[in-house]
Protein backbone atom coordinates (compact mmCIF):
# COMPACT_ATOMS: atom_id res chain seq x y z
CA UNK A 1 0.00 0.00 0.00
CA UNK A 2 0.98 3.36 -0.39
CA UNK A 3 1.57 6.38 1.68
CA UNK A 4 0.15 9.00 -0.69
CA UNK A 5 -1.15 12.26 1.08
CA UNK A 6 -3.86 14.50 0.12
CA UNK A 7 -3.94 18.43 -0.03
CA UNK A 8 -5.77 19.46 2.11
CA UNK A 9 -7.22 22.89 3.29
CA UNK A 10 -8.37 23.77 7.12
CA UNK A 11 -11.50 22.61 7.64
CA UNK A 12 -14.49 25.29 6.95
CA UNK A 13 -15.72 26.66 10.18
CA UNK A 14 -18.21 29.55 10.74
CA UNK A 15 -16.26 32.66 10.38
CA UNK A 16 -18.03 34.70 13.55
CA UNK A 17 -17.34 31.44 15.40
CA UNK A 18 -13.74 30.96 15.18
CA UNK A 19 -12.32 31.63 18.57
CA UNK A 20 -15.11 29.85 19.99
CA UNK A 21 -13.08 27.04 21.71
CA UNK A 22 -16.46 24.36 21.41
CA UNK A 23 -16.92 25.29 17.59
CA UNK A 24 -13.41 23.92 16.43
CA UNK A 25 -13.94 20.39 16.92
CA UNK A 26 -11.89 17.69 15.29
CA UNK A 27 -12.36 14.01 15.60
CA UNK A 28 -9.49 11.45 15.08
CA UNK A 29 -10.61 8.33 13.98
CA UNK A 30 -9.24 4.88 13.05
CA UNK A 31 -8.91 1.21 13.36
CA UNK A 32 -6.74 1.65 16.75
CA UNK A 33 -2.95 0.46 17.04
CA UNK A 34 -2.50 3.16 13.90
CA UNK A 35 -0.32 5.61 15.90
CA UNK A 36 -3.11 7.46 17.51
CA UNK A 37 -1.70 7.41 20.86
CA UNK A 38 1.39 9.02 19.16
CA UNK A 39 -0.77 11.45 17.62
CA UNK A 40 -2.71 12.31 20.59
CA UNK A 41 1.12 13.08 22.77
CA UNK A 42 2.03 15.33 19.70
CA UNK A 43 -1.41 17.26 19.78
CA UNK A 44 -1.47 17.55 23.88
CA UNK A 45 2.17 19.26 22.88
CA UNK A 46 0.74 22.37 20.82
CA UNK A 47 -0.45 25.15 23.11
CA UNK A 48 -3.38 26.11 21.20
CA UNK A 49 -5.03 22.76 21.20
CA UNK A 50 -7.03 21.13 23.80
CA UNK A 51 -6.13 17.29 23.60
CA UNK A 52 -9.25 14.70 24.40
CA UNK A 53 -7.65 11.32 24.80
CA UNK A 54 -9.74 8.36 24.45
CA UNK A 55 -13.27 9.89 25.40
CA UNK A 56 -15.42 7.37 23.53
CA UNK A 57 -13.62 4.76 24.86
CA UNK A 58 -13.99 5.47 28.08
CA UNK A 59 -17.48 6.27 28.20
CA UNK A 60 -18.81 4.24 25.17
CA UNK A 61 -22.25 4.17 26.39
CA UNK A 62 -24.80 4.71 22.71
CA UNK A 63 -26.63 7.26 24.80
CA UNK A 64 -23.74 9.63 24.60
CA UNK A 65 -24.15 10.51 21.64
CA UNK A 66 -28.12 9.90 20.52
CA UNK A 67 -30.18 12.98 20.92
CA UNK A 68 -32.56 11.36 24.21
CA UNK A 69 -31.69 14.19 26.54
CA UNK A 70 -30.03 13.93 29.75
CA UNK A 71 -29.66 16.25 33.17
CA UNK A 72 -26.48 17.80 34.29
CA UNK A 73 -26.58 14.80 36.98
CA UNK A 74 -27.73 12.04 34.47
CA UNK A 75 -24.79 12.99 32.30
CA UNK A 76 -22.06 13.31 34.96
CA UNK A 77 -23.24 9.77 36.43
CA UNK A 78 -22.50 8.62 32.95
CA UNK A 79 -18.70 10.45 33.31
CA UNK A 80 -18.09 9.16 37.06
CA UNK A 81 -19.66 5.74 36.68
CA UNK A 82 -16.29 3.28 36.42
CA UNK A 83 -16.45 1.55 33.16
CA UNK A 84 -16.62 -2.39 34.23
CA UNK A 85 -14.00 -3.39 31.02
CA UNK A 86 -11.27 -1.44 32.07
CA UNK A 87 -11.74 -1.63 35.97
CA UNK A 88 -11.86 -5.52 35.36
CA UNK A 89 -8.69 -5.27 33.12
CA UNK A 90 -6.74 -3.19 35.69
CA UNK A 91 -7.56 -5.69 38.37
CA UNK A 92 -6.46 -8.35 36.62
CA UNK A 93 -3.45 -6.96 35.66
CA UNK A 94 -4.42 -6.72 31.90
CA UNK A 95 -3.40 -3.38 31.73
CA UNK A 96 -2.67 -1.71 28.48
CA UNK A 97 -0.40 1.87 28.18
CA UNK A 98 -3.37 4.03 27.45
CA UNK A 99 -4.63 3.37 31.19
CA UNK A 100 -2.78 6.37 33.00
CA UNK A 101 -4.84 7.28 36.28
CA UNK A 102 -3.79 3.56 38.17
CA UNK A 103 -0.20 4.44 37.53
CA UNK A 104 0.27 7.79 39.28
CA UNK A 105 1.76 7.46 42.80
CA UNK A 106 -0.78 9.24 44.63
CA UNK A 107 -4.72 8.82 43.76
CA UNK A 108 -8.02 8.32 45.65
CA UNK A 109 -9.92 5.89 43.23
CA UNK A 110 -8.56 2.28 43.15
CA UNK A 111 -10.13 -0.41 40.77
CA UNK A 112 -10.12 -2.95 43.75
CA UNK A 113 -12.04 -1.00 45.69
CA UNK A 114 -13.84 2.36 44.87
CA UNK A 115 -13.51 1.42 41.17
CA UNK A 116 -12.09 3.92 39.10
CA UNK A 117 -14.47 6.90 37.18
CA UNK A 118 -14.82 6.56 33.77
CA UNK A 119 -13.27 9.47 32.98
CA UNK A 120 -10.56 9.09 35.11
CA UNK A 121 -9.22 6.15 33.61
CA UNK A 122 -7.38 7.76 30.21
CA UNK A 123 -9.07 11.08 29.68
CA UNK A 124 -7.85 13.14 32.81
CA UNK A 125 -4.66 11.94 33.57
CA UNK A 126 -3.74 12.92 29.77
CA UNK A 127 -4.34 16.59 30.51
CA UNK A 128 -3.20 16.98 33.76
CA UNK A 129 -1.00 15.67 36.66
CA UNK A 130 -3.91 16.02 39.29
CA UNK A 131 -6.71 14.03 37.70
CA UNK A 132 -8.16 13.91 41.08
CA UNK A 133 -8.73 17.37 41.87
CA UNK A 134 -9.71 18.27 37.72
CA UNK A 135 -12.58 15.38 38.52
CA UNK A 136 -14.21 17.40 41.33
CA UNK A 137 -14.03 20.74 39.73
CA UNK A 138 -16.30 18.88 36.76
CA UNK A 139 -18.44 17.29 39.38
CA UNK A 140 -18.97 20.45 40.75
CA UNK A 141 -19.61 22.30 37.14
CA UNK A 142 -21.54 19.09 35.57
CA UNK A 143 -24.16 18.66 38.07
CA UNK A 144 -25.32 22.01 38.07
CA UNK A 145 -26.23 22.15 34.18
CA UNK A 146 -29.98 21.74 32.73
CA UNK A 147 -31.31 18.91 31.09
CA UNK A 148 -30.42 18.88 27.19
CA UNK A 149 -28.74 16.69 24.29
CA UNK A 150 -25.83 14.75 25.51
CA UNK A 151 -23.99 16.49 22.17
CA UNK A 152 -24.83 20.39 24.07
CA UNK A 153 -23.58 18.75 26.97
CA UNK A 154 -20.05 17.40 25.23
CA UNK A 155 -19.63 21.16 24.02
CA UNK A 156 -20.21 22.67 27.33
CA UNK A 157 -17.44 20.27 28.52
CA UNK A 158 -14.79 21.11 25.88
CA UNK A 159 -15.66 24.60 26.58
CA UNK A 160 -15.40 24.15 30.36
CA UNK A 161 -11.78 21.91 30.02
CA UNK A 162 -10.61 24.65 27.21
CA UNK A 163 -11.05 27.45 29.54
CA UNK A 164 -9.89 25.42 32.54
CA UNK A 165 -6.60 24.80 30.28
CA UNK A 166 -5.58 28.49 28.87
CA UNK A 167 -8.58 28.68 26.09
CA UNK A 168 -7.05 26.80 23.55
CA UNK A 169 -8.35 27.77 20.05
CA UNK A 170 -9.58 24.17 18.95
CA UNK A 171 -10.34 21.02 20.42
CA UNK A 172 -9.23 17.51 19.18
CA UNK A 173 -10.46 14.19 20.27
CA UNK A 174 -9.06 10.84 19.49
CA UNK A 175 -10.26 7.45 20.67
CA UNK A 176 -8.50 4.24 19.26
CA UNK A 177 -11.32 2.07 16.94
CA UNK A 178 -13.47 4.99 16.65
CA UNK A 179 -13.91 4.81 12.62
CA UNK A 180 -17.19 2.68 12.86
CA UNK A 181 -19.01 5.53 15.27
CA UNK A 182 -18.05 7.88 12.75
CA UNK A 183 -22.08 8.04 11.38
CA UNK A 184 -22.98 8.80 15.30
CA UNK A 185 -20.11 11.62 16.04
CA UNK A 186 -20.96 13.43 12.72
CA UNK A 187 -24.75 13.24 13.78
CA UNK A 188 -24.36 14.71 17.39
CA UNK A 189 -21.51 17.46 15.68
CA UNK A 190 -22.54 18.24 12.44
CA UNK A 191 -19.41 20.93 12.11
CA UNK A 192 -16.76 19.04 13.46
CA UNK A 193 -13.90 17.43 10.91
CA UNK A 194 -12.57 14.12 11.03
CA UNK A 195 -8.68 13.15 10.56
CA UNK A 196 -8.37 9.34 9.25
CA UNK A 197 -5.20 8.05 10.61
CA UNK A 198 -4.72 5.17 9.12
CA UNK A 199 -1.51 2.26 9.01
CA UNK A 200 -0.33 -0.36 7.07
CA UNK A 201 -2.59 -3.59 7.67
CA UNK A 202 0.29 -5.96 8.07
CA UNK A 203 1.81 -3.73 10.43
CA UNK A 204 -1.20 -2.85 12.00
CA UNK A 205 -2.41 -6.44 12.32
CA UNK A 206 0.84 -7.54 14.29
CA UNK A 207 0.35 -4.63 16.62
CA UNK A 208 -3.10 -5.57 16.99
CA UNK A 209 -2.12 -9.04 18.05
CA UNK A 210 -0.12 -7.27 21.33
CA UNK A 211 -2.71 -5.39 22.31
CA UNK A 212 -4.84 -7.56 25.53
CA UNK A 213 -7.76 -5.48 24.39
CA UNK A 214 -8.14 -6.72 20.37
CA UNK A 215 -6.85 -9.89 21.37
CA UNK A 216 -10.06 -10.13 23.36
CA UNK A 217 -11.91 -9.24 19.86
CA UNK A 218 -11.74 -12.73 18.61
CA UNK A 219 -12.36 -14.53 21.58
CA UNK A 220 -15.46 -12.71 22.63
CA UNK A 221 -17.03 -13.66 18.73
CA UNK A 222 -15.22 -17.25 19.26
CA UNK A 223 -17.83 -16.67 22.74
CA UNK A 224 -20.67 -15.78 20.78
CA UNK A 225 -20.59 -18.10 18.00
CA UNK A 226 -20.57 -20.99 20.53
CA UNK A 227 -23.14 -19.95 22.02
CA UNK A 228 -25.00 -18.76 18.95
CA UNK A 229 -25.32 -15.45 19.67
CA UNK A 230 -25.31 -12.73 16.90
CA UNK A 231 -23.52 -10.76 18.32
CA UNK A 232 -20.56 -10.38 21.65
CA UNK A 233 -22.86 -7.43 22.74
CA UNK A 234 -25.65 -10.25 23.95
CA UNK A 235 -23.04 -12.24 25.85
CA UNK A 236 -23.53 -11.58 30.26
CA UNK A 237 -21.96 -13.53 32.70
CA UNK A 238 -24.13 -15.88 32.75
CA UNK A 239 -23.01 -17.72 30.14
CA UNK A 240 -20.14 -18.71 31.31
CA UNK A 241 -21.51 -22.01 32.71
CA UNK A 242 -22.14 -22.61 29.01
CA UNK A 243 -18.66 -22.11 27.75
CA UNK A 244 -15.44 -24.41 27.50
CA UNK A 245 -12.63 -24.05 30.94
CA UNK A 246 -10.23 -21.93 28.66
CA UNK A 247 -12.92 -19.68 27.62
CA UNK A 248 -15.56 -19.16 30.43
CA UNK A 249 -13.34 -16.74 33.15
CA UNK A 250 -13.08 -14.20 30.64
CA UNK A 251 -16.93 -13.23 31.19
CA UNK A 252 -16.46 -13.72 35.09
CA UNK A 253 -15.03 -10.61 37.48
CA UNK A 254 -11.62 -12.69 38.22
CA UNK A 255 -9.16 -13.87 35.18
CA UNK A 256 -5.79 -14.82 34.56
CA UNK A 257 -4.56 -12.21 31.27
CA UNK A 258 -2.89 -15.27 30.15
CA UNK A 259 -5.93 -16.61 28.78
CA UNK A 260 -5.69 -13.93 26.18
CA UNK A 261 -2.32 -13.32 25.26
CA UNK A 262 -1.12 -16.47 25.37
CA UNK A 263 -4.00 -18.33 23.50
CA UNK A 264 -2.97 -19.03 19.91
CA UNK A 265 -4.62 -16.92 17.31
CA UNK A 266 -3.31 -16.46 13.73
CA UNK A 267 -2.07 -13.19 12.19
CA UNK A 268 -4.50 -13.37 10.08
CA UNK A 269 -7.48 -13.12 12.58
CA UNK A 270 -6.08 -9.44 13.21
CA UNK A 271 -5.39 -8.65 9.56
CA UNK A 272 -9.10 -9.74 8.65
CA UNK A 273 -10.14 -7.69 11.75
CA UNK A 274 -8.35 -4.75 10.13
CA UNK A 275 -9.74 -4.93 6.64
CA UNK A 276 -13.20 -5.13 7.53
CA UNK A 277 -13.10 -1.85 10.05
CA UNK A 278 -11.35 0.01 7.27
CA UNK A 279 -13.94 -0.96 4.61
CA UNK A 280 -16.66 -0.15 7.01
CA UNK A 281 -14.92 2.98 7.93
CA UNK A 282 -14.15 4.59 4.64
CA UNK A 283 -17.80 4.05 4.08
CA UNK A 284 -19.06 6.05 6.70
CA UNK A 285 -16.29 8.53 6.22
CA UNK A 286 -17.72 8.86 2.26
CA UNK A 287 -21.11 10.48 4.22
CA UNK A 288 -19.29 13.21 5.64
CA UNK A 289 -18.79 16.45 3.61
CA UNK A 290 -15.07 15.87 1.94
CA UNK A 291 -14.23 19.37 2.77
CA UNK A 292 -14.86 17.74 6.40
CA UNK A 293 -12.72 15.24 6.26
CA UNK A 294 -8.96 14.60 5.21
CA UNK A 295 -6.70 11.05 5.65
CA UNK A 296 -3.26 10.88 7.57
CA UNK A 297 -0.52 7.95 6.77
CA UNK A 298 1.42 7.08 9.67
CA UNK A 299 3.94 6.26 7.68
CA UNK A 300 3.78 9.45 5.86
CA UNK A 301 3.73 11.10 9.58
CA UNK A 302 6.77 9.23 10.60
CA UNK A 303 8.85 10.00 7.65
CA UNK A 304 7.92 13.63 6.58
CA UNK A 305 6.93 14.50 10.10
CA UNK A 306 7.32 18.67 10.10
CA UNK A 307 4.85 18.85 6.67
CA UNK A 308 2.78 16.25 7.67
CA UNK A 309 2.35 17.98 11.42
CA UNK A 310 1.96 21.79 8.90
CA UNK A 311 -0.84 20.23 7.15
CA UNK A 312 -2.47 18.64 9.82
CA UNK A 313 -2.18 22.01 12.16
CA UNK A 314 -3.80 23.93 8.84
CA UNK A 315 -6.72 21.47 8.91
CA UNK A 316 -7.86 21.34 12.48
CA UNK A 317 -7.17 25.59 12.37
CA UNK A 318 -4.09 26.38 14.31
CA UNK A 319 -0.86 28.28 14.08
CA UNK A 320 2.14 24.92 13.27
CA UNK A 321 4.75 26.94 15.50
CA UNK A 322 8.34 26.43 15.47
CA UNK A 323 8.88 25.08 18.75
CA UNK A 324 5.60 22.78 18.46
CA UNK A 325 6.88 21.35 15.68
CA UNK A 326 10.53 20.33 16.87
CA UNK A 327 9.04 19.02 19.43
CA UNK A 328 6.96 16.57 17.93
CA UNK A 329 9.18 15.77 15.47
CA UNK A 330 11.48 14.56 18.44
CA UNK A 331 8.77 12.90 19.80
CA UNK A 332 7.65 10.91 16.53
CA UNK A 333 11.53 9.94 16.19
CA UNK A 334 10.62 6.22 18.09
CA UNK A 335 8.64 5.30 15.72
CA UNK A 336 9.47 2.09 13.38
CA UNK A 337 7.24 0.72 10.74
CA UNK A 338 7.87 -2.74 9.16
CA UNK A 339 7.16 -5.25 11.98
CA UNK A 340 5.32 -7.31 9.88
CA UNK A 341 7.78 -7.54 7.18
CA UNK A 342 10.15 -9.33 10.07
CA UNK A 343 7.87 -12.43 9.88
CA UNK A 344 8.60 -15.96 8.32
CA UNK A 345 6.37 -16.14 5.33
CA UNK A 346 4.12 -18.96 7.00
CA UNK A 347 2.66 -16.25 8.78
CA UNK A 348 3.34 -13.35 6.71
CA UNK A 349 1.94 -14.71 3.48
CA UNK A 350 -1.81 -15.20 4.64
CA UNK A 351 -1.55 -12.07 7.14
CA UNK A 352 -1.37 -10.42 3.47
CA UNK A 353 -3.85 -11.77 2.06
CA UNK A 354 -6.04 -11.18 4.94
CA UNK A 355 -5.35 -7.94 4.76
CA UNK A 356 -5.59 -7.04 1.16
CA UNK A 357 -9.24 -6.16 0.88
CA UNK A 358 -8.27 -3.59 3.37
CA UNK A 359 -5.33 -2.30 1.17
CA UNK A 360 -7.15 -1.84 -2.08
CA UNK A 361 -9.93 -0.25 -0.10
CA UNK A 362 -7.36 2.09 1.02
CA UNK A 363 -5.61 2.87 -2.30
CA UNK A 364 -9.28 3.70 -3.91
CA UNK A 365 -9.90 6.24 -1.34
CA UNK A 366 -6.91 8.03 -2.39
Amino acid sequence: MGTATRETTSCPRKREEVRVVNQKLTFVVGTGRCGSTALSQVINIHPDVLSINELFASIPDTEMLDEAPLSGPEFWGFLSRPNLITNSMIKNGATPPEFLYHKLPKRRFDAETTGIPAISVMVLPHLTDDPDALFDELESEVTSWPTRRPADHWTALFAFLGARFGNPGAVVERTGLSIGRVPEMHRAFPEACFVHLYREGPDCAVSMSRHFSFRMIPLLWEMAMHLGLETPQHLTPQHAAQLPPDLAPLLSDRYDPALVMERPIPLSAFGTLWSETIVDGLRKLDDVPAEQRTALSYETLLEEPEKELIRLAEFIGVEPHRTWLDASVAHLDGGRPGAARKLPEAELTPLLESCSPGTRALAAHQ
